[in-house]
């Protein structure tokens, strides 16, 4: 039996993972407080096919290509659509096919469970609510998932709001990874 320390990713995770961290560092350097950002991902030698001046453009994604032949580009969305919540947003995305897989980043407000349970229904009073709890902590997800497969999460918190203390794996939030792939879905 092995523990998740342990497990050896594919070349393919991994670079999922690289390209989930590079959104998470470019949503950090805006600051917190920020809307939900969405993000395409392509294959960096497909974007390169499909749009010749990228290589000129941005000369790096060859070195990345010439280094990882599965290197990963993501594309930020923009004019997404208004929406009252994530579940709203997330189920009004759909992806054509030269999109390999697709990123999202949401800042949230976590408790502790018990402090869950004491949250008032009405969703004003629940917002008040877990914006003075004093166990508070306010957190920024980082997903992305791939069409074939692969995941993965980064989270950083405000608290420890610093790069080398973001938490990563490949299913660190699991409901936002199945809102996200269901994006991709046919």
């Amino acid at each position: 039996m092995t523990n998740e320390n342990e497990r050896t990713y594919t070349l393919e995770e991994l670079t999922l993972a690289n390209t989930v961290q590079e959104i998470e560092t470019h949503v950090a350097q805006g600051g917190w407080d920020g809307p939900t950002r969405v993000f395409a991902i392509i294959r960096t030698k497909e974007a390169l096919a499909t749009t010749p001046e990228l290589a000129t453009q941005m000369p790096e994604l060859l070195v990345q290509l010439e280094a990882n032949e599965l290197s990963m580009l993501s594309i930020e969305q923009e004019d997404l659509p208004e929406t009252g919540t994530l579940e709203e947003l997330l189920g009004s995305l759909t992806w054509p096919s030269t999109v390999h897989g697709a990123g999202i980043v949401v800042e949230r407000v976590m408790v502790p469970p018990e402090a869950e349970a004491q949250m008032p229904a009405d969703p004003d009073e629940a917002l008040a609510f877990l914006q003075e709890h004093p166990q508070r902590e306010d957190v920024r997800l980082a997903v992305g998932v791939l069409r074939d497969g692969p995941s993965w999460c980064a989270i950083r918190t405000r608290k420890h709001d610093d790069a080398s203390k973001v938490a990563t794996g490949p299913d660190l939030v699991p409901g936002l990874v199945a809102g996200l792939r269901a994006t991709l879905e046919d």
